[in-house]
């Protein structure tokens, strides 16, 4: 009996000292960050200019720019977890190619930009890459935000306290927690969480179109939180199922065809044309 009370101890001990280890780590295992910047041509794109925004608290963010055909709008693109912008080269090359802006960012910590990437953070680096845009003379009625798995938070914080005319998101989830409790079910994780990215709550405040693209086979964010997202907005809005897909298989012509429909057309609904 005793040796089972020193194992039962030993045992309390270990996971006592992993959790307080997690909860100051924790944003060092959430946010996967590339620190060095790329030259857009190395990655095969031409006319992009690389600009420097600033934020509201000090930092300076890279992004990429390309401005728009007259008459289009202009994508801001807010990428996944790992990665920088310069692995999304395929539909940045697809939005210049349809005539559209694209105004891809690096978040705090990403891709050559200063500071440490936080929930406040990467907001903050949103709401400065969209200010940025109105400085350059693009109306707000001619913004859409992509937001891709991680992304997908501060682009739901963006498209629901700034006007944008609409918002696409790629393998998006209802809430951090909910993500993390689904892969590690056995730790506290709504007690220690800091970042939470409650985007269920926030998206009940959207008033623009919505499109969510999720597949099926998704590893790292559930489908099944995807969906609850998607019927967690109001509005008009579209769900489209990639049956199969893994979270890295929704690059691809297909989608980026839907998302830029869907900021000229303002109709979730409406198929693209050839």
């Amino acid at each position: 009996m005793r040796v089972f009370v020193n194992i039962a101890a030993l045992v309390a001990v270990l996971y006592l000292g992993l959790v307080v280890a997690l909860f100051f780590a924790q944003r060092h295992l959430i946010y996967l960050r590339s620190t060095p910047p790329v030259d857009p041509a190395t990655v095969g794109l031409s006319a992009v200019e690389v600009v420097a925004i600033s934020t509201s608290d000090g930092e300076t963010l890279v992004a990429w720019w390309s401005p728009p055909q007259p008459g289009k709008p202009t994508v801001l693109f807010l990428h996944g977890n790992a990665g920088t912008v310069a692995d999304r080269s395929g539909p940045f090359a697809f939005f210049q190619s349809m005539g559209l802006g694209a105004l891809f960012l690096e978040y705090r910590g990403y891709g050559g930009s200063t500071g440490t990437p936080s929930e406040e953070g990467l907001i903050a680096d949103a709401l400065a890459a969209y200010d940025w845009l109105l400085s350059k003379g693009v109306s707000a009625d001619k913004i859409g935000v992509v937001g891709e798995s991680i992304g997908s938070g501060p682009a739901v914080a963006l498209a629901t306290t700034r006007p944008v005319s609409a918002l696409a998101l790629e393998a998006p989830f209802t809430s951090m927690a909910d993500v993390i409790a689904h892969h590690y079910p056995w730790l506290p994780v709504r007690l220690l969480l800091r970042d939470r990215w409650d985007s269920e709550r926030r998206i009940a405040a959207l008033s623009v179109p919505l499109l969510v693209i999720h597949g099926t086979a998704d590893s790292v964010v559930p489908y099944a939180l995807g969906v609850r997202l998607y019927e967690a907005a109001p509005g008009k809005k579209r769900l489209i199922t990639a049956a199969g897909a893994d979270h890295w298989d929704l690059f691809g012509e297909r989608y980026w065809a839907e998302e830029a429909n869907l900021f000229e057309t303002g109709d979730p609904n409406r198929p693209p044309t050839d």
